[in-house]
């Protein structure tokens, strides 16, 4: 257990959290792959508390002696840390099933160890990545436990989870993940009921709670729930820090959240200004993020500004490219059939990631287009100018070829009225319809607003 106090005098040196975290991570570094079997194998049931006091004091790597409440708690944390390195240990040997359930409770009664002691002052603010630590594995172990409990025919559920899969929880119980949220939210509490000068706060945590937060209720397919998160932190924005003061990285996954939140209440403007600066604030090689961001800020773009993506904003993300190009394709040319096509053949996706209506209605604009087409191809009038008075049917030949090719049936006139009239209200065309000439009169200036015609 040599490393374990080692790591621990450094950081209380150094005052570092991350440091401080890394000792209680459930995963072995890359340089020391047997860090939890060598911790685990220092010890036994009977002499773990002491063999932990021991070493915290009287490690040969340090001279450095602790209060004894420091030292207390710190021999709870990782007396708690060991019985968790037990199970883990146990669940990566197996050759059966493994008892993911025994490793999120032994990590529960850690992460409650840290909360407990949080709560009575002993962990300063400058600790804050042992709480994140603590919080971040509890999920998973929760989402592993209720795929165990599934496997075995049990009535929990389990999916895979980090931020790319948030979004796209299924519609199953997850009974541990549910257990999981009450101490995540906890957390969050303990963060935001400090009132310890700014500088010595536990507010600083308050984001990085509230996105462990965001991805479990969404997990849960309880998005909704994420509206209480955001009440507090809008109530507590008096006394907060200002939000650019956070790590950037708490921010861009804050506004992510509050983006997809906004998106799926159809808030699209608001969705579009979140997710941008999401985006825009996201690092450059962290290309999973940028590519949930995009996920949804190409749908919002769509709606809000008709804008499409180009191919060279999609390079750099395969499978992003693969889903979108073929819709984008459809719309920009106007074909009918290729977007319902393509459309068709993503639903899975894009129903997964919740964008499937909003897709849709993308359709709009592919019509449109084809609406614009034939516009253009009306020629000029006797005054040299170009023809804005286009017959019905027209544009009822132009909407049967793009739907349903040349062996289609023809579209009655009022069908095809209708269809104009919903892009007449939408705002994707400007004119009327004359029933009486069989006509649609197009405005004189811009016809068809955002294509420049």
């Amino acid at each position: 257990m040599e490393v374990l106090f080692r790591d621990f005098q450094t950081a209380c040196h150094e005052g570092s959290g991350p440091l401080l975290a890394a000792t209680i991570s459930p995963i072995a570094p890359p340089n020391y792959l047997n860090r939890l079997d060598a911790i685990y194998k220092d010890s036994n049931v009977a002499s773990i508390s002491r063999d932990v006091a021991f070493g915290l004091t009287k490690s040969a790597h340090a001279a450095i002696q602790y209060p004894n409440p420091q030292i207390d708690t710190w021999t709870e944390i990782y007396s708690a840390y060991w019985y968790a390195i037990g199970g883990i240990i146990a669940a990566a040997q197996s050759t059966s099933k493994p008892d993911w359930l025994r490793v999120y409770m032994a990590w529960k009664d850690l992460a409650n160890t840290i909360i407990k002691h949080y709560s009575s002052g002993v962990l300063e603010a400058w600790t804050l990545p042992v709480l994140y630590m603590a919080g971040k594995h509890l999920r998973i172990f929760a989402i592993k436990a209720d795929e165990a409990a599934a496997a075995n025919g049990g009535d929990d559920t389990f999916n895979t989870g980090d931020i790319r899969e948030d979004i796209a929880g299924d519609f199953d119980k997850n009974q541990k993940l549910e257990d999981a949220a009450r101490v995540i939210n906890r957390m969050f509490t303990l963060c935001i009921s400090d009132r310890a000068p700014l500088e010595e706060s536990r507010k600083w945590g308050l984001y990085y709670t509230a996105n462990l937060q965001f991805k479990t209720y969404f997990k849960l397919n309880s998005p909704s729930l994420c509206k209480n998160v955001i009440r507090a932190l809008g109530a507590g924005r008096t006394d907060m820090p200002d939000l650019d003061a956070f790590p950037r990285s708490h921010v861009v996954t804050w506004k992510y959240y509050v983006g997809v939140l906004r998106f799926l209440e159809e808030d699209y403007a608001g969705a579009e200004e979140s997710l941008t600066s999401a985006w825009h604030m996201c690092h450059r090689s962290a290309t999973r993020n940028i590519k949930l961001i995009l996920t949804y800020l190409i749908p919002t773009c769509l709606l809000t500004r008709q804008l499409l993506p180009s191919p060279r904003l999609l390079a750099p993300y395969p499978r992003l490219a693969e889903l979108f190009t073929p819709l984008v394709d459809a719309i920009r040319s106007g074909a009918l059939s290729t977007f319902d096509a393509a459309l068709a053949d993503g639903e899975a996706e894009f129903v997964k990631r919740r964008i499937y209506l909003t897709l849709e209605r993308g359709r709009d604009m592919c019509l449109r287009n084809l609406l614009r087409k034939v516009y253009l191809a009306a020629g000029m009038d006797e005054e040299g100018k170009r023809r804005t008075r286009i017959r019905v049917d027209e544009f009822g030949a132009a909407i049967r070829l793009g739907e349903r090719g040349v062996e289609g049936e023809n579209l009655e006139n009022d069908e095809v009225e209708c269809m104009v009239a919903n892009m007449i209200y939408k705002n994707l065309i400007k004119g009327y319809i004359s029933r009486a000439h069989g006509m649609v009169v197009l405005s004189k200036n811009g016809a068809f607003p955002g294509t420049g015609i």
